[in-house]
């Protein structure tokens, strides 16, 4: 009778397999400098972050076993910080890769989402004086609101367009601009354009361009090399230095603008996913600024202290800007 009893169990499927759920590890359990390691922040922060993520995290579910906030927070750093393997990262915490994959997203969305509080561009006047103040004790050059650059991040073959995303290095990539202050914080991130895409292009097509050439800012300017166009808010090195005047202005603004190279280099070694992937730069941006505002160190290599990716397409002088050069030779003469 019994074994009746459990064939029609069976066959009306009362009886399922027990599900098995693996131990989630307490990454709080670690001291700071563990989790720096791992995850790029103390724990104080990694709380804050993860309160602040939290509303958009806590899904409703029907299962008894809801990946906690803060798990899918440190996984998803875990991730961004090292680079590493997801299947590695999902054994660490319990979490199945599956389960990661689709948890990450909602991670990274998050970390977009605070954008606008992290990262702005200093357009007024009270936002750019401490700016000015900052570059101008690197090298005494005047009156720079941000140093400008680009960098390639390498991507997947996408399967569309795909010979626009072969940089000169014939690799695929997407051509980041990034901006920065005197501290190594980003003020402006755009990662849309492939990477055969010229950076001046990509300037031009920013919203930041946009208003600095409708002259949103009339006392300030970038710093940029001799990829970018000389303009009233954007001041570049002289093609040719000639005289001695010429040669020390071009050696004072691009000592000034290495601040941008070393902030793709801290940006990059922060978040070493950004070595074979750029589709979380976005996030990765946000996470930058946090460590910055927060005077977050790290450890670097020379290698990546600096990022230098000198673009090799001069970018012509337009004499009919005269009023840029001028501006150029006046600030060289105050020099």
């Amino acid at each position: 009778m019994a074994f009746l009893a459990l064939l029609e169990d069976l066959a009306s499927r009362q009886i399922r397999r027990q599900r098995i759920f693996r131990d989630h590890e307490d990454f709080f359990a670690n001291d700071d400098d563990w989790l720096m390691s791992r995850f790029r922040f103390p724990r104080a922060i990694l709380l804050t972050l993860c309160a602040e993520l939290g509303p958009d995290l806590e899904r409703p579910t029907l299962q008894n076993r809801a990946i906690p906030v803060h798990l899918q927070v440190l996984t998803t750093l875990g991730f961004l910080a090292t680079g590493c393997f997801q299947r590695e990262l999902a054994d660490r915490s319990g979490i199945s890769q599956p389960s990661l994959s689709s948890m990450m997203s909602g991670v990274l969305s998050g970390i977009i989402k605070l954008t606008g509080r992290y990262i702005r561009f200093p357009y007024t006047l009270s936002e750019q004086a401490d700016i000015k103040v900052q570059f101008a004790a690197v090298a005494g050059f005047p009156n720079v609101i941000g140093a400008i650059d680009c960098t390639h991040v390498a991507i997947r073959a996408p399967s569309q367009n795909e010979a626009a995303f072969i940089n000169r290095k014939q690799i695929h990539s997407i051509n980041v601009q990034v901006i920065c202050d005197a501290t190594m914080t980003l003020t402006n991130v755009v990662a849309r354009w492939p990477g055969s895409t010229h950076d001046s292009f990509i300037l031009r097509n920013s919203s930041v361009g946009t208003r600095l050439e409708n002259g949103a800012v009339r006392d300030g300017w970038l710093l940029g090399d001799s990829g970018y166009p000389l303009k009233r808010w954007l001041l570049t090195p002289f093609p040719n230095p000639q005289s001695t005047e010429e040669r020390r202005y071009s050696d004072v603004p691009t000592l000034t603008r290495s601040a941008v190279e070393r902030t793709i280099g801290l940006l990059k070694g922060r978040w070493r996913c950004l070595d074979a992937s750029g589709l979380h730069l976005r996030a990765c941006a946000v996470l930058h600024n946090m460590a910055q505002q927060n005077g977050l160190p790290l450890i670097m290599t020379d290698q990546q202290a600096n990022d230098p990716e000198p673009d090799p397409h001069v970018y012509p002088p337009d004499a009919r800007n005269i009023q840029a050069v001028r501006l150029r030779e006046d600030v060289m003469r105050r020099l």
